[in-house]
C-alpha cells in the first residue's frame, strides 16, 4: 500500500447531513478553514487600540454586574441613529475593546456606535442563557438612554458577527413588549455576519464540549425557529471561504427568512473567510461597510 493510501481518513457514520463527526466538528471549528485567523486577530486588536485612542469612548453600565458595561462611541449629529454591535468569539471570548475597528464608520456617517461586553458561555458554566439575557438588557438599555448621548430611540439597530451574530439573531426575536415593557418594534434592522440560527448541528459538534446544550436551549435559541417573532429587515452575510456550515447556515436562514415574507437580503463576500469579512464593516465602500449604511439610510462617507 502507497504512503498516499495509507493517510487517507476512513469517512465515519454520518451525524450531520453528509458529515461524519470529524467533518462536522470541523465545520464549527473556524481556524480549520482560516489558517491566518491569528493574524487577522492580532490586525483587529491592534486597530481597535487605535480607534479607541482617537475617539475615546464612553464606558457605561447597561447591567447589575462588572460585565454588563459597553463602550459609547459619539457622532456630533443630532438625534443620530444608534447601532448594537455584538462581538463573536465561539460565545467563550472576545470583549467590546478588541472589537472597536469599525467605529469610524458609524461616527463619521453620522451613527453613535454601541458595543456590548457580556458574559462569555465558560463563565455562566456552560449556558447560553446569561449571554441572551443581557445581550437583551443592553439592547433594551439603549433605546431607554438613547436621548440621554444624543441617540433616537427610535432607530435603533444590530448587528453582529459568529457567535455575536447567533445573539443578534435571539435579540430579534425578543418579545420586547413582553419581557421588557417595550416598543414591539424596538429593533429597526439589523446586519448579522457569519452566524448561526438553528443550534442543532452545532449542539452535535465538539462544541457541545463547552456549551451544555439542553433541548430547551436548542429550541428557544434557534432563531431559524421562531421567524414569526423577526419584524424588521435583516442582511446576511457570509464569506466563500468559510466553512460549510457556516455558509449554509446563513444561506437556509436567509431563504427561510424570505419564504415568510420578511424583508431579507443575502450578501456573499467572494474570496472572504469568517475572520476576513467582518473587516469589510470599517470601510463605507467595503461588502459590509456599504450595507450597514444602506441599512441606516446614512451617507457613504470616508473618514
Amino acid at each position: 500500500m502507497s504512503a498516499v493510501a495509507e493517510t487517507v481518513r476512513q469517512k465515519g457514520p454520518r451525524v450531520w447531513l453528509d458529515m461524519d463527526q470529524k467533518e462536522l466538528d470541523d465545520a464549527y471549528d473556524q481556524a480549520v478553514y482560516a489558517p491566518n485567523s491569528e493574524q487577522v486577530a492580532l490586525r483587529r486588536r491592534v486597530n481597535s487600540v487605535a480607534v479607541r485612542a482617537r475617539l475615546k469612548p464612553q464606558r457605561l453600565a447597561y447591567g447589575p454586574t462588572p460585565i454588563e458595561a459597553l463602550d459609547l462611541y459619539t457622532t456630533k449629529q443630532p438625534n443620530a441613529p444608534v447601532m448594537v454591535f455584538i462581538h463573536g468569539g465561539a460565545w467563550r471570548a472576545g470583549s467590546a475593546a478588541d472589537n472597536a475597528e469599525c467605529a469610524d464608520l458609524f461616527v463619521n456617517a453620522g451613527a453613535h456606535l454601541v458595543v456590548l461586553d457580556f458574559i462569555n458561555v465558560i463563565e455562566a458554566g456552560g449556558s447560553l442563557f446569561p449571554m441572551v439575557e443581557q445581550v437583551r438588557r443592553g439592547v433594551a438599555w439603549v433605546h431607554q438612554n438613547a436621548a440621554r448621548f444624543g441617540g433616537d430611540p427610535n432607530r435603533v439597530y444590530i448587528t453582529g458577527r459568529s457567535s455575536g451574530s447567533h445573539l443578534g439573531g435571539v435579540v430579534l426575536i425578543t418579545d420586547w413588549r413582553r419581557d421588557f415593557g417595550l416598543p414591539a418594534n424596538l429593533v429597526k434592522g439589523a446586519l448579522l455576519s457569519s452566524g448561526m440560527y438553528d443550534l442543532k448541528p452545532v449542539r452535535l459538534s465538539k462544541r457541545s464540549k463547552y456549551v451544555a446544550f439542553t433541548d430547551e436551549m436548542e429550541e428557544k435559541l434557534s432563531t431559524l425557529r421562531h421567524l414569526e417573532g423577526i419584524n424588521c429587515p435583516v442582511v446576511l452575510a457570509h464569506g466563500t471561504y468559510e466553512t460549510p456550515e457556516f455558509q449554509r447556515q446563513t444561506r437556509e436562514f436567509a431563504a427561510a427568512l424570505k419564504a415568510a415574507g420578511k424583508p431579507v437580503t443575502l450578501l456573499v463576500g467572494e474570496g472572504y473567510n469568517h475572520f476576513e469579512i467582518p473587516e469589510t464593516m470599517a470601510n463605507p465602500y467595503g461588502l459590509l461597510g456599504r450595507a450597514v449604511l444602506e441599512l441606516m439610510d446614512l451617507p457613504v462617507v470616508a473618514g
